[in-house]
């Protein structure tokens, strides 16, 4: 009887990854990039910007190996693929066919939409340094450091619940509080 040797689990990987092991790297790289990429592509359709943005997450895991803290590897791919693309979209990295696209839309003039943004984003940060302490500290976790909430709570020494509690008190004291017509874009920079 030939029995195949069981795939060693995330955890297994994760252990050898930390030990600077490649053919490790190699099978989490093997294991999840097709979804990533799938998960990436679906949302922003533009196979080489995914594939740089996916190639871009690999990377930084291979770099960041030995000091990383991940509980749950599939969980934490997928978070990095998330903000990656809602950072690629915060910036406005357009491709031709998305400025194409945008092109049938009435024109704000670049400083304008600058300006906006620039006010918008100093919004933004008075209100979140009036939040308390810790709902301020796992916010910025969480949004501006892109941690998991496993890795904010082990790093804080608090429950994954309250992680989750703190940042949807943050959520929505933002959305209380910024000016109703940045509320479209308070979606794109910390809902995404």
């Amino acid at each position: 009887m030939n029995r195949k040797t069981p795939e060693p689990s995330d955890r297994e990987l994760l252990a050898e990854l930390k030990k600077g092991n490649k053919s490790a790297f190699e099978e989490i790289f093997n294991r999840y990039w097709k979804r990533l990429f799938s998960y990436a592509y679906k949302i922003y359709e533009d196979e080489v910007v995914c594939e740089d943005m996916v190639q871009e997450i690999f990377i930084r895991l291979w770099e960041r190996s030995a000091e990383l803290s991940v509980n749950n590897l599939e969980g934490y791919l997928f978070r990095a693929v998330k903000y990656k693309l809602a950072n690629s979209i915060r910036d406005l990295k357009f491709t031709v066919q998305h400025t194409e696209a945008l092109s049938g839309l009435p024109v704000i003039p670049p400083a304008y939409r600058q300006l906006e943004y620039q006010e918008l984003e100093k919004e933004v940060f008075v209100l979140v340094d009036r939040l308390p302490h810790r709902c301020k500290q796992v916010f910025c976790l969480s949004r501006v450091d892109s941690l998991t909430n496993s890795e904010i709570a082990e790093r804080l020494d608090i429950s994954v619940r309250t992680v989750e509690t703190h940042i949807s008190n943050a959520l929505k004291y933002l959305k209380m509080n910024l000016h109703i017509a940045h509320l479209h874009l308070i979606a794109v920079f910390f809902l995404f």
